[in-house]
């Protein structure tokens, strides 16, 4: 990644105000890079690390759109956007998550995700479209399906290879820890985040514009109804790629741009990074004010008595 002459700049603030009057406050940074790992603007240190948790789910459904699993067990875009997804195991996103097993001829008790509290299956669980595209992989390649959560599984292995060649380092180099859902995650600069999503939305790959193209195509399986990622995709019709991770953490790619936004709050709250995505969208003129005003009945103005205040702008190298 290439930083410029300055590569930090204040970082932003998120007020929750009740009744006009600052009840809490979040610490935000955010990064914009371009594909070649430019840092184009910064709010804080394009160089703060944190985990990508499920930010990186369209570069593991690598695993699957460039080895023919996707030719080889027949599936569509659908099994491709409910692989990259967060989703709330809805009926319709825990079918989609089955039918990547049935094809590939894998019984439902391969899932290593847990099955969440108050639910039946592991189907439900957020992550199941991702675990049931490693699997499929795995059915793909013949590797075995017992350990394909371990870090050392060659489906893992060509994950990590794939995240490492888009970012020009080595593998070894990469801190791994395992997420909730128990695949492995990765700690990365939030510079490294803009750049993966500048390079997913610059659309010169067919292995990645296919996910971009399936993610915008079906944003209800990514997220659902009412959630972010959904309501943004939606309202841009195309012209975003967007994906929450948990802690704070909100990856969005314009496409065909060839810029990447990568956000983190630094104390985990998931509504203050939504309302700086908001904000930073609008200032970067990805999103028109008329988006930003929908976009801000939902997540912004949270009650009649409360409403978050975003301070601060990215700074331009």
């Amino acid at each position: 990644m290439t930083m410029g002459k300055r590569n930090s700049a204040a970082s932003l603030e998120v007020r929750l105000l009740r009744e006009g009057i600052v009840e809490s406050t979040h610490n935000v940074q955010a990064v914009v890079c371009d594909n070649r790992g430019r840092v184009l603007s910064v709010a804080g240190k394009a160089q703060t690390t944190a985990f990508i948790r499920s930010a990186l789910k369209p570069f593991q459904a690598l695993a699957v759109t460039t080895t023919g699993t996707l030719e080889r067990f027949d599936l569509t875009d659908l099994d491709l956007a409910i692989i990259c997804s967060s989703h709330r195991g809805t009926i319709e996103q825990t079918r989609q998550a089955f039918n990547i097993l049935w094809r590939c001829d894998v019984d439902t008790s391969a899932l290593q995700c847990p099955i969440p509290p108050g639910k039946q299956s592991p189907l439900e669980h957020n992550c199941s479209g991702k675990h049931a595209g490693m699997l499929a992989v795995c059915k793909q390649r013949h590797f075995p399906l017992e350990t394909y959560l371990k870090r050392n599984h060659p489906v893992q292995e060509l994950i990590l290879d794939k995240v490492a060649e888009l970012l020009r380092m080595p593998a070894a180099e990469f801190i791994a820890v395992r997420d909730d859902c128990g695949a492995p995650t990765y700690l990365m600069e939030l510079g490294q985040m803009a750049t993966l999503y500048a390079i997913l939305a610059s659309g010169d790959s067919v292995d990645m514009e296919r996910i971009v193209r399936a993610m915008v195509a079906h944003p209800t399986m990514v997220a659902g109804p009412g959630e972010f990622d959904t309501e943004l995709m939606s309202l841009t019709e195309g012209e975003i790629v967007s994906k929450s991770g948990a802690e704070g953490v909100q990856c969005i790619g314009r496409v065909g741009e060839g810029m990447g936004l990568s956000i983190k709050v630094l104390d985990g709250a998931k509504r203050a990074k939504y309302a700086v995505a908001i904000h930073l969208l609008k200032q970067l003129g990805w999103i028109t004010p008329t988006i930003a005003e929908n976009l801000a009945d939902k997540f912004i103005d949270l009650t009649p008595l409360k409403r978050l205040d975003v301070v601060g702008e990215v700074s331009f190298l």
